[in-house]
């Protein structure tokens, strides 16, 4: 039997042009027979875990992972029927309710500011950068802030609302630089204790709160990497809390990942492991979700940059390693090793893209001017 899950395996990799302990960067090497059952019974929550476990490795597992979905052998394989009825219920109930966000947030956001702060660019973003003239990740990640500020049409004196705000980079650096008033909320206790620290002095607002509570109205609106936790069954109820909160004249950002295709099902090792209950939103979804709220008056896909930014990432946090306080585990090493790697294959193949929309509530008056 298991060397019927070999050869199959052999069978199917090949497919994508990798060898089982081949000599190429993106030929897997097996240290475990186990693997091979495992990954073709459990898919991606297989492959996953036993890299945690040590099982197989790749010189470059990012081209290994690219390789894959390029082929798109996700596809291939049948999972076995727990795994269904997992991806089922994700379907039934409403996974990114108000009781459950915070429940989400505390297992990612609230895993240690150490992590982060070794991982990220000096200004804390957790979200893809803009690397048009860049040099370095930091140069990129404050054009991306700066992006944001001149889509928005910052003016000194507004009051701007950040929808899932995490250590307030975007706030931090509007208050200085475009003299706003910013007010953020987060489900992370750690992303507050931390954004109060850096934000110090400046007219920046922090607020643990689910955004379904928001209330207030705001002359700008920005949510960054935050609709990918709301779920597509909440997605018309946070686009009505938006435009409720935003002024007849503002302009609302949304800077999200985006997929090719409208999914219901959570990636089983990423929604175990990293993203409880996350979900990537497609053009329809967010289509869906804006009818009669809002006008599309600019959408801006970046998606390419988002490798670039994973990739430094994962450079960051193997040098950083060290620094990671009680983070010593080779397993907790492997599975954010995994986690940066194969999202960064994942935006190589353009499975994923990095969407900013701008929206308005009645249309811009002449017409909105596309900023780039």
């Amino acid at each position: 039997m298991s060397n019927r899950y070999k050869t199959t395996t052999e069978e199917i990799f090949g497919i994508a042009g990798i060898q089982i302990n081949g000599n190429n960067p993106w030929d897997i090497q097996v240290h475990n027979d186990e693997f091979y059952k495992k990954v073709l019974t459990e898919g991606e929550l297989g492959l996953g875990e036993s890299y945690m476990e040590g099982w197989w490795d790749a010189e470059k597992v990012d081209e290994f992972i690219y390789k894959l979905l390029q082929a798109h052998l996700d596809e291939k394989i049948k999972l076995r029927l727990s795994i269904l009825i997992k991806l089922f219920l994700t379907r039934i109930f409403n996974l990114q309710s108000k009781r459950m966000a915070f429940n989400n947030g505390e297992r990612h956001y609230d895993l240690g500011n150490d992590l982060f702060l070794n991982m990220l660019d000096k200004r804390m973003n957790y979200s893809c950068a803009y690397w048009r003239d860049a040099k370095n990740l930091d140069e990129a990640q404050e054009n991306k802030l700066e992006l944001i500020c001149r889509k928005l049409s910052l003016k000194s004196g507004m009051r701007v609302l950040d929808i899932g705000c995490g250590w307030g980079a975007f706030g931090k650096y509007a208050a200085e630089k475009y003299k706003v008033e910013v007010v953020g909320i987060t489900v992370s206790k750690e992303q507050i204790e931390l954004g109060k620290k850096l934000s110090k002095g400046l007219p920046v607002e922090f607020r643990l709160m689910d955004y379904r509570d928001l209330d207030g109205k705001f002359d700008a609106i920005v949510s960054v990497g935050m609709i990918e936790h709301v779920g597509y069954k909440n997605h018309k109820t946070y686009f009505k809390v938006a435009n409720k909160c935003l002024k007849d004249d503002g302009l609302f950002l949304l800077h999200t990942i985006g997929s090719n295709n409208s999914s219901y099902n959570i990636n089983p090792w990423t929604n175990k492991y990293i993203f409880p209950n996350g979900l990537i939103p497609s053009v329809a979804q967010i289509g869906t979700g804006i009818q009669n709220l809002f006008v599309m008056e600019d959408w801006h896909n970046f998606g390419v940059d988002y490798d670039k930014t994973l990739m430094e990432w994962y450079n960051n946090f193997r040098a950083n390693w060290n620094q990671i306080e009680s983070k010593d585990s080779e397993r907790f090493y492997k599975m954010w090793e995994f986690y940066l790697l194969s999202a960064a294959a994942s935006f190589r193949t353009r499975r994923n893209q990095l969407w900013q929309l701008v929206l308005s509530k009645n249309g811009v008056s002449g017409g909105y001017q596309s900023i780039r």
